[in-house]
């Protein structure tokens, strides 16, 4: 196996519906410290869904390189494997997506109950939001599986 590739296999991939080429795994959830500590898979030469960041992200990319685009697709940053990232909230929509292979980032979400994510259509507007809650039970029917 290339040096590159980190073994997934007994990670329980999860997916939700009209977000394409993402599956995440909820590692752990503080709700007390407000920490949410997830992996997220993002498919190769592809790009997820337009969003914003509403909360501080720290990322670790631990397989293949996770592609930042810009909200026209344009790419504005490559982070290598082994790559750590301090993504503070922002304004600026993006998207993100793996290179040659699918891409794995350690995702610790911190310091919010509020709104961690705004999902938006092509022409930025806000059609969903993620929060606190949201993971909260994207976990919970995880676990039950």
């Amino acid at each position: 196996m290339p040096k590159h590739f980190f073994d997934d296999s007994h990670i329980q991939w999860q997916s939700l519906a009209g977000f394409d080429h993402l599956h995440y795994s909820i590692l752990d959830i503080d709700e007390h410290n407000k920490i949410i500590d997830a992996l997220f898979k993002f498919a190769a030469g592809q790009q997820i869904v337009l969003h914003r960041h509403k909360a501080l992200n720290n990322l670790f990319v631990i397989q293949g390189e996770h592609r930042i685009y810009k909200a026209d697709g344009e790419l504005k940053e490559i982070r290598a494997v082994g790559s750590y990232t301090v993504s503070l909230p922002s304004d600026e929509p993006h998207r993100e997506g793996g290179g040659d292979i699918d891409v794995i980032v350690f995702f610790s979400i911190r310091g919010s109950d509020g709104v961690l994510y705004e999902i938006l259509d092509d022409e930025l507007n806000v059609i969903a939001t993620l929060g606190m809650q949201d993971f909260i039970g994207l976990h919970k029917n995880q676990i039950q599986g």
